[in-house]
């Protein structure tokens, strides 16, 4: 297909298929913000779409494949997805059932629930309730995010995980690690990687919010697969920090600049908008 045809072909698509919900998790890092400007760049027109480091899957959620590959190395994360998909109306149930206060947060981060409805619902609660959204686990893997005092917050939308599970039921969830997450992916099929950053965005700190930090070594490990992915076939694209270093790794890619505000700060009067790298697989 040329290139004004594959456009024309994904404007066809998008209109009729892009955005049809909203990610049910808050995610830290997640691009509900950016997914436009990321999906302009997928250029996706059919095929299997891969999405490892899914997090709250924003740019999954706005595309809405008929076929996808999901995968994260946490495995609550995807256990939630997997449980969503299948139940629903149990897990918004469940969460109705649950307070916005401070008291009823800690009650919740303290327990351990051992049905899987149980645990989506404690999964969703937490996320949304807890400072900034973020996710983080001690080094007894016990989640440890304090309070985010947020006075207003629908918890049960059950349309929107409705919505949300009809979409998942399409896909395949797994959890591991990128490279065998995508070991399959061949000429044709699109893949988006969003990993954790790790370097310094604008000299304005290092983004440490998971348990398991995304080491130079994975870094250089994530460029290397990337590239073999596109000498497969594979459309790929990578967002990553702006930073010189990263930016060393991806000289064969397209590198596009995309501007976010930061969340991370603790007061928001030391949060400031910030430079991301999209970096877009050449055209064949």
């Amino acid at each position: 297909m040329s290139g004004l045809g594959r456009r024309a072909a994904m404007q066809s698509w998008q209109s009729e298929n892009v955005g049809r919900t909203l990610p049910f998790l808050k995610w830290t890092g997640g691009k509900r913000a950016l997914a436009a400007e990321i999906l302009a760049s997928l250029e996706y027109v059919g095929g299997r779409y891969y999405e490892p480091f899914v997090g709250g899957g924003a740019v999954f959620f706005a595309l809405c494949p008929e076929e996808a590959i999901l995968s994260d190395l946490n495995p609550e994360l995807i256990e939630c997805y997997q449980t969503v998909a299948q139940s629903p109306d149990l897990v918004a149930a469940r969460l109705s059932g649950m307070e916005n206060s401070e008291d009823s947060y800690y009650r919740v981060r303290n327990s351990r629930p051992t049905s899987d409805i149980g645990r989506a619902a404690r999964f969703i609660f937490l996320t949304s309730l807890s400072f900034n959204g973020i996710y983080r686990q001690n080094l007894r893997g016990l989640f440890n995010v304090p309070y985010g005092k947020k006075s207003t917050k629908k918890l049960a939308d059950y349309e929107l995980l409705k919505t949300a599970s009809a979409i998942l039921k399409r896909c395949h969830l797994r959890t591991g690690d990128f490279e065998e997450a995508t070991a399959r992916a061949k000429r044709g099929d699109t893949v988006y990687f969003d990993p954790p950053y790790t370097v310094a965005h604008n000299n304005n700190g290092f983004v440490k919010y998971n348990a398991s930090i995304f080491s130079w070594d994975d870094q250089q490990r994530l460029a290397s697969h990337a590239a073999k992915l596109v000498e497969r076939g594979c459309k790929v694209v990578v967002s990553n920090a702006d930073h010189k270093s990263i930016r060393d790794l991806y000289q064969r890619f397209e590198m596009k600049l995309i501007q976010r505000n930061s969340v991370i700060a603790a007061s928001a009067g030391f949060r400031r908008t910030v430079t991301e790298c999209l970096f877009v697989s050449k055209s064949h």
